[in-house]
């Protein structure tokens, strides 16, 4: 199965989102009756800040014409989104995410990324990331994808990237500092290796019930009061082998398209004891997404049950080590 990196650096080379049908939908959108205007619900992030339930991946511009990438933007701040996530690797995401949220930088939560484990080139990153994203500070920055131990050494040893984090928090071009992993091992171990302020992790139906992937970091993160924030909520299993990506080709695996399920999927994530979540990088999935949490239940025991049952014989996106 190809590598999330390897995927993420071929599609930002192919633009494959130009076609999506959420762009297409878009162009129509002044056609479109306006929907009764809802608020989505917001949840503390620490003890100063509040993020909306759903959050935005820089991922769903990248590749866009600025002026879509401006709509797109104003569209879900209107909808109440306040959380913008976005990371060099997401090709020129941040080009297109910076002027877009120009106009709304003081009324936004921003996280930023950086796949640097040592200190210079996160140095080097950190400030190419503020320039391309038009301002002073992040509210958030993260170490990225954390896959091993070996990332985390780095990392977090002596001239690692979290240094720079340290020296950036102090002189305020970071408010927190996080980390997104792909490894519950891997996650658990950097929760005890430094004081962080947040995890983004993959908090998922299918691997949740299917590979016990989620639980122990969940209980982790809140043992350790790290704030929890979560990807790959509407993530379904690995693409079948040579299958079309389409219409969905910013996704590396299969998301939960259909509408119910992917309530159901999104839901519950959102029913666990987390902050925020960020949906995939497609644009029609982003909006599923708000429609999702602007009505936002959480799952009811026979739900629970029956998300269990759905999840039953779907192969995980992620498992635990062997």
């Amino acid at each position: 199965m190809m590598e999330r990196r390897e995927f993420m650096k071929k599609t930002a080379l192919t633009g494959l989102a130009l076609s999506s049908p959420a762009a297409l939908s878009l162009a129509q959108e002044t056609n479109t009756p306006e929907k009764e205007k809802k608020t989505l619900a917001r949840r503390d992030y620490g003890s100063s800040d509040q993020l909306s339930l759903i959050g935005f991946g820089g991922i769903v511009v990248m590749n866009a014409e600025p002026a879509h990438a401006a709509r797109v933007v104003a569209r879900a701040v209107d909808r109440g989104v306040n959380y913008f996530d976005v990371a060099p690797s997401y090709g020129d995401a941040q080009d297109k995410l910076g002027p877009a949220l120009q106009p709304y930088r003081d009324r936004v939560f921003l996280a930023c990324k950086t796949g640097r484990r040592e200190k210079a080139g996160a140095e080097e990153e950190l400030n190419d990331s503020l320039k391309k994203l038009r301002t002073d500070h992040f509210d958030l920055y993260q170490l990225h994808g954390l896959t091993t131990m070996d990332d985390l050494e780095k990392a977090a040893g002596p001239d690692g990237a979290l240094e720079t984090f340290v020296k950036a928090r102090e002189a305020g071009k970071i408010r927190h500092v996080g980390f997104s992993a792909h490894s519950a091992e891997v996650a658990l171990a950097a929760m005890d290796r430094f004081d962080f302020d947040s995890i983004l992790f993959p908090f998922n139906f299918v691997c949740w019930h299917e590979a016990q992937f989620g639980p122990q970091v969940l209980a982790k993160a809140k043992e350790k009061n790290v704030a929890r924030l979560a990807l790959k909520a509407m993530a379904y299993s690995p693409w079948p082998e040579n299958a079309s990506h389409e219409p969905y080709g910013k996704c590396w695996y299969q998301p939960t398209s259909q509408s119910q399920l992917a309530s159901k999927a999104l839901r519950f994530t959102l029913s666990l004891d987390i902050t925020a979540a960020i949906p995939p990088g497609e644009e029609a999935l982003f909006d599923m997404a708000l429609d999702i949490a602007e009505n936002f239940q959480p799952l009811s025991p026979e739900e629970l049950d029956d998300v269990k049952k759905l999840a039953q014989g779907v192969k995980p996106i992620f498992r635990l080590s062997a």
